[in-house]
């Protein structure tokens, strides 16, 4: 069987009343001008669209056909005693031309008692942001169910809602339970559990393409929230040239930030997982194996390092090249 090496996938894209064109004109990715086009799904394993391979000798196999055949050699063997053929994280670029709906996602537990379904932890990294652009993330006072219904009867929600400003490198770590919308003018890249569950709470009284009210599941959404107030939201971290600098590290999946600015060695012989590279910023050669074969990442793609490639040679083009380093820390 010839060697794995690394991946880079066709995007799954995705119209939605509040997509834009960012998607388009900043990362290139292939639409109609008159698209919303608010997802990118770079690698996904859910059900209905399951991401291919678009170079190599793997062109057109798709993510769960290539786990069934390389099994622990593509995602790493702890990963795969746990989660079998389904690759166990959703990769997507979102671009925000509106406020999505205010939603909250449910925990592993939940998800499996109500849906058969994994839960949905996620997190946002900024890459652009219109001045003055928020999003909403958590309450800003001492919540409880009884308040929040309150609140919503009244037509009073927003009073209670966490607004920040964000700006370009903005890091988001949104754990299940926690309530998120992303308000207009932010491109950013989204790493999550493989699930589609959405509770929507409230949708601004927007209209739907079939001219109804959109569907909310606010009796689904109350004891999936966390209530908690929490005094901060948005994720600190350093960031460290030409090494791995870690920003979010939890049960579901570890992402670090990697800016070099010229050529770097990175060691996985340790990690017994996949690697996801999302390219924020500039452009890179990834080089890997004794052949000094190569694979070229430009903003706005992604390539997938299987677990049994131990070794590789980053190499910046025309300046800086930043990217996120995501994979999974089993236990």
């Amino acid at each position: 069987m010839k060697s794995l090496y690394p991946l880079k996938f066709n995007p799954i894209l995705k119209n939605k009343i509040w997509g834009g064109d960012r998607l388009r004109m900043q990362l290139h990715k292939h639409s109609k001008p008159q698209d919303k086009v608010a997802e990118s799904w770079e690698l996904s394993g859910v059900e209905g669209d399951i991401s291919e391979v678009t170079n190599g000798f793997l062109v057109e196999n798709n993510i769960q056909e290539l786990i069934e055949v390389y099994m622990g050699d593509l995602v790493g063997e702890k990963v795969y005693e746990q989660f079998g053929n389904e690759f166990p994280l959703l990769i997507k670029f979102i671009d925000a031309n509106d406020y999505l709906s205010l939603q909250v996602h449910p925990d592993e537990e939940m998800a499996n008692e109500r849906h058969s379904s994994h839960g949905k932890t996620e997190m946002w990294y900024v890459l652009d942001a219109e001045k003055e652009a928020e999003l909403i993330v958590g309450f800003n006072q001492e919540m409880d169910k009884e308040k929040l219904l309150d609140y919503f009867g009244s037509g009073r929600l927003r009073e209670l809602l966490n607004y920040e400003k964000v700006t370009s490198g903005d890091v988001f770590f949104i754990p299940a339970g926690r309530i998120h919308a992303t308000g207009p003018g932010i491109l950013f890249a989204e790493i999550q559990q493989t699930s589609d569950l959405t509770y929507r709470i409230y949708d601004w009284d927007r209209m739907g393409d079939d001219g109804n009210p959109r569907q909310l599941h606010l009796e689904l959404a109350i004891d999936a929230i966390d209530y908690e107030h929490h005094g901060a939201f948005k994720t600190p971290y350093s960031l460290e040239k030409n090494k791995s600098s870690k920003i979010v590290k939890c049960p579901y999946f570890t992402t670090n930030i990697i800016s070099c600015d010229k050529p770097m060695d990175v060691d996985y012989h340790t990690l017994d997982s996949f690697v996801v590279y999302m390219m924020v910023e500039g452009e890179a050669i990834i080089k890997y194996d004794e052949e000094e074969l190569e694979v070229t990442i430009t903003k706005g793609e992604i390539v997938l390092i299987p677990a049994e490639i131990n070794e590789i040679h980053l190499i910046p083009r025309s300046g800086t090249a930043k990217m996120l380093e995501v994979y999974i820390e089993m236990e």
